[in-house]
């Protein structure tokens, strides 16, 4: 069930509107009863104030039963009728007993109730007048509410006013667009979900399966020998697939959550990035593939975690030595930039088209158009990379490059 939300005490509220009408209504018979007094004499004052008097008050509780009698009324039309009816039955009851005990001859009774019938009839008109809009206006407000109600979020409230029924249609069009927005990051992250499960279910069906008939031909017996120990060898390598897989997946979730519990400190970029780049070095010449560091003499010291920010540098370069061919190279840059530092991977390989450049970030994809499942990556070391460097403060972006690829990070500067 919803929050409750306590009502306003109605009941101290009305009596005291009530007691301030009373007062006001006696206040006004009295200075007109004056005027009159001072006018005509004292019959003439003290006979408006015996009208005028009763006349107000009957108006203030009249108006009061109408207010407490809103939820029977029904509709706002029906209850500015009845208002009106209420203020033009004490004009004719005023008139009448004005033209009675006020006027000396039958011509100016008749005057003067034509001039009243004139007034209560104008009156009449511009209130409908006027109340038309209104009401259109907030039937237009009941419109857009029924239909965000039946999921309809682009709405826009074709209200004629400025006045506060034009703030309320607003207010009704910006949550309708947030209920939109809200709408819209739902279902692409629905569709991420299923993305994500659908790759995660092939990452771990695969090495499964490869498992499954592994260790049955060593069960039935199939292979001895050397071949035993290649299937022994093979499962093994499956395992630690496994198992590093899951070690990502979790290590992922718990930043993403902001479950972070490591340490900053002052890390020379200098020394940190060139020892990353000693340790890659025999795995991409592997691959026929040289990697360089390039670093500003001034480069400052950043404020993060060595190890983490390190692992930022694995990811990174393994994924560049994946997309980079033979006899290409990949560059490590660090340098200052205001009051953070910059680092970039940048290799020469088949680079990333732009439509794809936020999605290397997400979970099991690796860019170009190609799912991590393709080959031996888990597709995690990008996502990874984001959410640690996103825990230091920082931002991590594809940057445009005439050739390949350039991935580049900043961090906050330790001075």
């Amino acid at each position: 069930m919803g929050r409750r939300i306590p009502l306003r005490p109605v009941t101290r509220r009305a009596l005291s509107d009530t007691l301030v009408g009373v007062l006001v209504m006696t206040g006004i018979a009295l200075a007109a009863s004056l005027v009159c007094f001072l006018t005509y004499g004292a019959h003439a004052g003290w006979t408006c104030l015996a009208i005028l008097a009763p006349m107000g008050l009957l108006s203030v509780f009249g108006v009061q039963r109408l207010l407490a009698s809103r939820a029977r009324l029904g509709s706002i039309r029906r209850q500015l009728t009845l208002g009106g009816a209420i203020v033009l039955g004490q004009l004719l009851l005023a008139m009448v007993l004005f033209v009675a005990l006020m006027t000396s001859s039958t011509r100016d009774g008749v005057f003067t109730a034509v001039l009243l019938a004139y007034a209560a009839t104008v009156g009449i008109w511009g209130a409908r007048a006027i109340s038309r809009p209104v009401m259109g206006d907030i039937d237009e407000l009941r419109r857009g509410l029924e239909a965000i109600g039946e999921g309809e979020h682009g709405i826009r409230m074709a209200v004629r006013g400025h006045d506060e029924l034009a703030v309320v249609a607003r207010d009704i069009e910006k949550l309708a667009a947030r209920l939109a927005g809200e709408a819209h990051v739902r279902r692409r992250l629905e569709g991420g979900r299923r993305e994500l499960l659908a790759a995660i279910s092939h990452d771990v069906r695969t090495p499964i399966t490869s498992l499954r008939l592994l260790s049955e031909a060593l069960d039935d017996d199939l292979v001895d020998g050397a071949k035993r120990r290649e299937y022994v060898s093979r499962i093994g390598v499956h395992v630690r697939a496994l198992g590093a897989l899951i070690d990502d997946l979790f290590e992922l979730s718990r930043l993403e959550a902001g479950d972070v519990s490591w340490t900053v400190e002052r890390v020379p970029l200098e020394d940190l990035v060139l020892e990353t780049v000693d340790a890659m070095r025999a795995q991409a010449e592997a691959g026929s593939v040289s990697v360089r560091a390039e670093l500003d003499a001034d480069v400052e010291a950043a404020r993060a975690n060595p190890e983490q920010i390190q692992r930022v540098l694995f990811n990174l370069i393994q994924n560049a030595i994946r997309h980079t061919p033979a006899d290409g190279s990949i560059t490590v840059r660090a340098q200052s930039a205001a009051d953070e530092v910059e680092v970039e991977v940048a290799d020469t390989g088949e680079g990333i088209p732009v439509a794809e450049r936020e999605r290397v970030f997400e979970a099991f994809v690796q860019g170009a158009g190609r799912a991590a499942r393709s080959d031996s990556s888990a597709g995690l070391g990008l996502a990874i990379s984001r959410a640690i460097v996103e825990a230091h403060g920082g931002r991590i972006w594809i940057e445009n490059a005439h050739i390949g690829a350039s991935v580049r990070f900043r961090l906050p500067s330790a001075s």
